[in-house]
């Protein structure tokens, strides 16, 4: 069997995994015996867990901080790791972010604290300042975060430490093809393409964010796993004229840093999807691929008009995005096909998305709602309208849409409208939001958008009292 080569904490490792599902954080504490990274809640919720990973991205190298407990060894090749134990000097020196810890008393049982300073050496060695995001997705029970923000702040201002640099790490040149018979490491797209045409019940892992879950808690194995997060042409993001071009593998964190200057409020949504460690490895093709009713991204693209990129060996196929979710759990791919990449138009000025949740970060969505209107002068002349959570599927609401098509843009419209939702959407209970409550929520999003558009086109009104 082929080995997994990789670093940790400047150590060169050649690891073995022949069933493809040992995660990292299982590694560590049971293999490396590096029992400083803890497990909590195994399912990349907690960040007890969190430990630092070194990959090239576009000839950068990137310092992600990553969960572990849901991270495969597989997805390590030519990587580096850093760990709590490898925080500090080789001659015992703390780092910066060590050392305010100690002074601001920020850990008190301990068990969270080692992901905690992971996460603020991460900030630290990239510069971020934005604690509050940075430690969204560390839970802490017993602390209370004040002494752990002021350690962080205190850290931002001291040099980075030589030692964070001066680290064996893998020579980054471009990884080659590993793996046996039922576990494929792909770096060439077009050799991939005509495997999985082969194997189509191959399961793909790129971010593995979800299907790390099917690990640890639903203890699946996994048939032929196949990851596929270093072609390099799935990572890649072209813009031609007005179109971006977002290949499937391509990551959260660096999608948000794209999309944001074209679709700011895609850029709030995104970073309320998970905490900074999902999303330096969830990706933008997974979001959509694994056809989640609830899924954020699908109800935002179809918006947008987007189109998915779908190719079986050199054949490829454009759909738009909303066709390609037939039935819950049902998706428009044939054998052996896989999503590519999604096509996305960057013209549109007055989109809108919303997510509602329970918790404001890391929660999965209760409704998610994403709005565009395009206007001659008053006229509706373009109007789509998608929703996630109110359907088997992410799915437009045609009914509204075909009775906004050609009317004003006011008030009374947007309120004969509201009641149209209840005939485009049947929602269900469950233990995320009552039908009734969703329905309510979708309502008052598409007022909300028409509300929000009207303030910036400097126009003030509000609704007459009953």
């Amino acid at each position: 069997m082929s080995k997994i080569n990789f670093f940790i904490n400047g150590r060169q490792i050649a690891a073995e995994d022949p069933s493809g599902t040992t995660t990292l954080l299982e590694w560590l504490r049971e293999k490396a015996y590096l029992k400083g990274t803890k497990e909590g809640c195994n399912e990349g919720d907690c960040g007890a867990c969190t430990v630092i990973m070194e990959s090239m991205e576009d000839n950068r190298l990137i310092h992600s901080a990553v969960n572990s407990c849901i991270l495969f060894l597989h997805q390590l090749e030519n990587k580096s790791i850093r760990t709590i134990e490898g925080v500090s000097s080789p001659e015992g020196d703390l780092h910066p972010v060590q050392e305010a810890m100690i002074k601001f008393n920020g850990n008190q049982c301990g068990f969270c604290t080692p992901g905690i300073v992971m996460s603020l050496v991460s900030a630290h060695t990239n510069g971020i300042s934005d604690l509050d995001t940075i430690l969204a997705g560390n839970l802490c029970r017993c602390t209370g975060y004040d002494s752990i923000i002021n350690a962080g702040e205190e850290s931002l201002q001291k040099p980075r430490p030589d030692w964070i640099d001066n680290i064996e790490r893998p020579a980054h040149e471009v990884p080659q093809n590993t793996g046996n018979g039922t576990i494929r490491n792909p770096v060439c797209l077009d050799e991939f393409a005509d495997w999985y045409a082969e194997n189509p019940n191959a399961t793909l892992i790129a971010g593995g964010t979800d299907v790390g879950l099917w690990v640890t808690k639903d203890l699946k194995s996994l048939p032929t796993p196949c990851f596929i997060s270093d072609i390099p042409e799935l990572k890649k993001v072209k813009i031609s004229g007005n179109v971006m071009t977002v290949g499937a593998a391509t990551n959260l964190t660096k999608f948000d840093d794209v999309i944001s200057k074209y679709y700011p409020s895609l850029s709030v949504m995104i970073n309320r999807f998970g905490s900074v460690q999902i999303r330096n490895v969830a990706t933008v093709g997974g979001n959509i691929a694994n056809g989640s009713p609830i899924g954020d991204l699908p109800p935002a693209l179809i918006a947008l008009k987007s189109k998915l990129i779908l190719r079986r060996k050199d054949t490829r196929r454009k759909l738009p995005l909303e066709d390609f979710f037939v039935d819950y759990g049902v998706q428009d791919r044939q054998s052996g096909e896989f999503v590519e990449g999604v096509e996305i138009p960057l013209q549109h000025e007055w989109f809108r998305c919303y997510k509602i949740s329970k918790r404001r970060d890391q929660d999965i969505s209760a409704v998610c709602g994403s709005f565009l209107m395009e206007l001659n002068f008053q006229t509706i002349d373009d109007v789509r309208i998608a929703f996630g959570g109110l359907a088997a599927i992410p799915k437009r609401a045609s009914a509204t849409e075909a009775f906004l098509q050609g009317k004003t843009l006011n008030l009374e419209t947007i309120q004969m409208a509201m009641e149209l939702l209840e005939t485009d959407f049947k929602p269900i209970s469950d233990m995320r939001a009552s039908s009734a409550y969703r329905m309510q929520i979708a309502k008052n999003l598409l007022l909300k958008y028409y509300f929000g558009r009207q303030r910036m086109s400097g126009h003030q009104q509000s609704i007459p009292a009953r």
